[in-house]
């Protein structure tokens, strides 16, 4: 097949130069379950690693109970594997039957046109549109009519405060804007106690403070086909991201090596006032370290920094649309049993069950309604329903990887002290050209 051909070019290209004309690969639709395997593709959680692989055990033997058929599990760690993925499995015509991809991903799988559009009868196979939460199908496809993504879990963020620790400073609320969060940070670092726990190293968080803190400011990151990003908002938003660190010292040092589990793990020791950028996952660890009770999920400020009122072209983006969506590849021989997988883990009680098990919040509408009586959980419900999406481009993954890389090629400089103005600048003239160069492959 001429796919073979193309490999190498569009392993270059990146995600938004993929081609899919992909049914010729795809082979005939069987439904019946005895005998197959249903290869489902789902982000490592490395935060409940043994608590994921017991989810998944039990997952399958219900599949195999319900259909016959077995299920194969790949993992992904990072935003790159997630890609790499992507982009292999689309070229070669083959791979996982189901993907579950972060939301900011879908635009991107979206433009390979290599995974089924959602019509009324794929819709109708797995419950129906009304079964999810009317807001995670915000990021499903450009439009109502050409979906591809079915809401699976949501992960709004959030930050998580030490109610202790922040009384003790004379703080009486947590903080609502980012020059806010960074005084008190400075007000709760004293010897061995630190401010912020943020996790510098991980591979999905960075991005994400610089696209809030620009949009609150007015800069989209994305205008139409122009990127944005060698902006004076992105300056001040690494400069601000940056600073915690090096020049606030509000940070324990070694935050520039951690992950979001280690972040979280620290702040777990009851040391730290506030961590940055959370989800309702976090719960789980919390309850299971020293700030047992002692602990507040809270909104993540809305203001930009360098301000004290949002401008009026500001968005109040409290955080990213943000969650797992799941996606049945095209190429799939199995696509009736893709969707019956689909319809399991999207149902009330699968939903329920994983939120128990991993804290992963239910897209389903039912599962989600029977937890807002947790008063620990309405200001995550809160942040879902002021996420904003991010554009819809399948130029976007190429942003987000650009985005983290001016954090990864900073890191080594970040470990010696202060990165200077002229030094972030240079690295967003790479990341505006990365991004530049992925919108103007976007068709």
């Amino acid at each position: 097949m001429r796919y073979r051909k193309m490999r190498a070019a569009v392993a270059v290209a990146g995600a938004t130069a993929l081609v899919a004309a992909l049914a010729a690969c795809g082979g005939g639709d069987e439904s019946s379950g005895s005998g197959k395997t249903l290869n489902v593709l789902i982000g490592a959680n490395t935060q409940y690693p043994a608590e994921q692989q017991a989810w998944q055990e039990s997952i399958a033997q219900r599949f195999k109970s319900q259909t016959g058929a077995e299920v194969k599990w790949e993992t992904f760690a990072t935003a790159n594997d997630e890609l790499t993925k992507i982009q292999t499995s689309v070229v070669s015509g083959s791979g996982p039957d189901v993907y579950a991809v972060g939301t900011t991903f879908t635009p991107t799988a979206y433009s390979t046109k290599a995974f089924v559009t959602l019509g009324d009868e794929e819709w109708k196979k797995i419950g129906g549109k009304d079964k999810f939460i009317p807001s995670s199908l915000g990021i499903s496809g450009p439009d109502e009519q050409n979906q591809v993504g079915i809401p699976w879990v949501g992960r709004p963020f959030v930050m998580v405060y030490n109610t202790e620790l922040l009384t003790a400073a004379g703080i009486d609320k947590p903080a609502t804007t980012w020059d806010e969060l960074t005084q008190h940070a400075k007000r709760l670092t004293k010897g061995d106690q630190h401010g912020l726990a943020v996790a510098y190293k991980d591979n999905f968080d960075p991005w994400k403070f610089i696209w809030g803190m620009s949009i609150q400011a007015g800069n989209p990151l994305v205008d139409g086909k122009t990127a944005r990003i060698q902006d004076p908002a992105v300056q001040k938003a690494y400069e601000t991201y940056f600073g915690w660190l090096a020049t606030d010292r509000v940070v324990n040092p070694a935050a520039v090596g951690w992950s979001n589990s280690q972040a979280i793990g620290e702040f777990a020791k009851g040391r730290t006032g506030y961590m940055a950028l959370t989800s309702a996952l976090a719960a789980k660890a919390l309850d299971a370290g020293a700030v047992k009770g002692k602990w507040k999920f809270a909104l993540l400020p809305t203001v930009p920094p360098g301000a004290t009122t949002r401008p009026a072209n500001g968005v109040e983006a409290a955080s990213i649309l943000s969650g797992d969506n799941l996606l049945v590849a095209d190429y799939s021989k199995n696509k009736d049993l893709a969707f019956q997988f689909v319809k399991l883990i999207t149902d009330q009680d699968a939903q329920l069950d994983l939120y128990q098990r991993l804290g992963q919040l239910p897209a389903n509408a039912a599962a989600a309604q029977t937890l807002l009586s947790d008063p620990k959980l309405q200001v995550v419900v809160q942040a879902q329903q002021k996420s904003v999406s991010t554009p819809f481009t399948g130029a976007w993954a190429d942003i987000q990887l650009a985005l983290t890389n001016a954090v990864v090629q900073s890191i080594p400089d970040l470990s010696n002290g202060p990165i200077s103005p002229e030094q972030i600048d240079s690295r967003l003239a790479t990341a505006q050209k990365a991004a530049q160069s992925a919108l103007d492959r976007v068709k």
